[in-house]
């Protein structure tokens, strides 16, 4: 008995040693520069002493890659391998130790982030702006709409949605009845959140100001790694696969990619016998058809005199104005599939995202049924009702 009492005793003493054979890099500021994979973020990250560890998940890649963190003083370089993470200690102004970890957005074989182990149903509604509407259910209370959009990450709520159809905030009754401000950075987890027969249980909750029309929030493809999703517009369902269906009858399939973390696919537009090949976000948070960065129209040598529908002036919520204008592209060409006359919007500015992208809206993606494989990066189309 008094061997067990011991080693009860050595074991606090055990995991301090254990976190002293951490590497250790150094900083005086809390502002901390990332390159992952060569993509260059000045301000990617904020220390936190409080939180251990901090998890930084890197872009997704099935590669290996190196993520560097820089900070004012120091910097560390990780080799960052599919399935692993890796820990280490970030020493802030001497004296407190911010406990960091950079994980891989893959995670281990067999041990998928998304709780769903059966093939899920997940019925939607598509809005008058093309928002692929679902109906989930917080701790069996709360009844909220959310989009699915293939170009974000996990469960984001709208300020609004959180204070007034949820109970997530500690002092929500005090925030009513304003006599406290809301600290979103407090927010409770979901311990249940339900849409259709999908479950996902403990889940963190992120706030955004940012949503398509008249949602409540919106969830993003990260929530369904290692899975095939099926997003069925003839009959308004979203199917979640563990294995992916045979008898894919009247599907066309092409390789997806992934940049900073984003699946896309590869287009084709064919104007006046010349073609013009890109690179395309599937933005199903957004109801245009096509968004063309001016850098890739540029270096693609894209016709600048195509026929103009509409031209306007933009501000971002920073107040940086952004001219645009929608041009009618004659033939676009996505997995084989033509689509004839096509609205594209050219921005004139650089891309906001910082990284040179084009994308694909809902406008456009609803016409075709898709599976989407995030196991095996592939993208499965093929026409549906909404393509005559």
């Amino acid at each position: 008995m008094k061997y067990i009492l011991l080693l009860i005793c050595l074991l606090p003493a055990a995991l301090v040693n254990a976190q002293s054979k951490l590497p250790v890099i150094k900083a005086t500021s809390k502002s901390v520069a990332i390159n992952d994979g060569g993509f260059l973020d000045k301000n990617a990250w904020s220390l936190s002493p409080k939180t251990r560890p901090d998890v930084y998940t890197a872009d997704r890649a099935r590669t290996t890659k190196w993520v560097t963190f820089y900070t004012d003083i120091d910097s560390i370089r990780v080799k960052v391998k599919p399935g692993t993470r890796y820990n280490f200690i970030i020493v802030l102004n001497g004296k407190d130790s911010c406990y960091t970890q950079i994980a891989s957005a893959i995670p281990p074989a067999g041990k998928q982030d998304a709780v769903i182990s059966k093939n899920d149903t997940i019925p939607f509604k598509l809005t008058a702006y093309n928002a692929i509407a679902v109906k989930a259910v917080i701790n069996n209370t709360d009844t909220l709409n959310l989009h699915f959009d293939l170009s974000s990450f996990d469960f984001h709520l709208t300020r609004d949605a959180i204070i007034k159809r949820t109970k997530l905030l500690p002092n929500n009754a005090d925030v009513l009845a304003g006599n406290a401000k809301p600290n979103f950075n407090e927010m409770n987890k979901a311990q249940k959140l339900q849409m259709g027969t999908a479950v996902w249980q403990n889940q963190e909750m992120l706030s955004t100001g940012i949503t398509s029309y008249g949602m409540d929030g919106r969830f993003g493809w990260n929530l369904f790694e290692g899975k095939q999703v099926e997003i069925d517009y003839d009959n308004n369902r979203i199917i979640v696969y563990n294995k992916l269906p045979k008898g894919l009858k009247g599907y066309e399939r092409t390789k997806m990619g992934f940049m900073r973390g984003f699946p896309y696919a590869t287009g084709e537009f064919e104007i006046r016998g010349k073609k013009y090949t890109g690179n395309f976000s599937m933005d199903t948070g957004s109801d245009q058809s096509l968004i063309l960065d001016s850098e890739w129209a540029t270096k693609s040598n894209f016709p600048a005199d195509l026929k103009v529908i509409k031209a306007s002036t933009i501000s971002d919520p920073r107040g940086v104005k952004y001219e645009m204008k929608i041009v009618e592209t004659p033939l676009f060409r996505l997995n084989g599939f033509p689509v004839a006359n096509v609205p594209a919007i050219m921005l004139s500015n650089k891309n906001p995202m910082g990284f040179q992208i084009n994308y694909l809206g809902n406008g456009l993606l609803k016409r075709f049924n898709m599976i989407i494989d995030f196991k095996n990066d592939y993208l499965y189309l093929r026409p549906n009702k909404l393509s005559a």
